[in-house]
């Protein structure tokens, strides 16, 4: 029951109507007994800073951040964990002592979730896209000691960014979706994440069927490759349904998302910890 005294958490972001992020956490919150609850906040660009600064002057606990603010928020933090630092980008937000945010990011611990029990290591792997979710991405397969990983990336600023972040990294390769190197590289890999937003469940997306950089782009996949798309909704994406029509091993982003969740909780509540199957039992009838 919502009273005067309830606290809350929030998610921003750009879209959020399609996160179910709040229907897993809410199952948590309740199973810990706290009253909490945890709300979806849209926000626009130009809102962002004022956003942020005005929610540590309420009743809120505590933040998630998701595309397109991983890195934005970064300068509206008085404290930022090694982690998030290390990847400039930040997905959980809590209030300091001070009253101030402090941020880190929980998506590497949630991205390997589902790939710990693959025996993946000196494996090679492509990551496409290159926004926070890649950053995180790409820290997760170097802790899954793979050998190479290509980023693969429409956008040539964004990627030399990115590849800053990496620059000691010998194994981390970036190239354009327009390369001639891609074909090749798509028909030998282990591993390929999906860590761009095309494909997800938005109100205003009447074209669910897209596949990230089109169809002409995946023409050399072959079955041996694992085929990771961090979006959960829709669920399948039209992407995972193509790769397991090809005869893929396909993952989809929900254990992302609950792992993710769970280390954000734990964030939040200085170390409490709820069963996986609570937040998975909640998401059932919506995934």
């Amino acid at each position: 029951m919502i009273t005067s005294q309830t606290s809350f958490i929030a998610l921003i972001g750009n879209p959020v109507t399609h996160s179910l992020s709040p229907i897993m956490q809410n199952a948590a919150l309740e199973y810990l007994g706290l009253d909490i609850i945890y709300i979806a906040i849209p926000c626009r660009d130009e809102d962002l800073r004022l956003v942020i600064k005005s929610l540590k002057k309420i009743n809120c606990k505590g933040l998630n951040i998701t595309i397109p603010y991983k890195q934005k928020v970064f300068n509206l933090c008085d404290e930022v964990t090694p982690v998030a630092k290390k990847l400039t980008a930040i997905n959980t937000l809590k209030l300091n002592s001070d009253q101030e945010w402090s941020g880190t990011n929980t998506d590497v611990e949630g991205f390997i979730y589902p790939l710990k029990t693959l025996n993946l290591s000196r494996k090679e792997a492509i990551v496409l896209g290159c926004g926070g979710a890649a950053r995180s991405v790409i820290q997760g397969l170097i802790n899954l000691n793979f050998s190479k990983v290509t980023i693969i990336s429409r956008n040539k600023k964004s990627l030399n960014e990115l590849m800053k972040n990496f620059a000691n990294q010998s194994e981390v390769k970036g190239l354009l979706n327009s390369d001639d190197q891609i074909n090749n590289l798509i028909e030998e890999t282990d591993l390929i994440v999906n860590t761009t937003p095309v494909g997800m469940k938005t109100e205003s997306n009447s074209e669910n069927n897209l596949l990230p950089y089109g169809e002409n782009f995946w023409k050399s996949l072959n079955s041996k490759t694992i085929v990771y798309d961090l979006i959960y909704n829709p669920a399948p994406t039209a992407l995972l349904k193509y790769c397991d029509k090809k005869g893929c091993r396909t993952i989809d982003g929900k254990q992302m998302l609950i792992a993710q969740g769970l280390k954000s909780l734990s964030f939040w509540t200085n170390g409490l910890e709820v069963p996986f199957e609570i937040m998975a039992n909640a998401l059932k009838k919506y995934i």
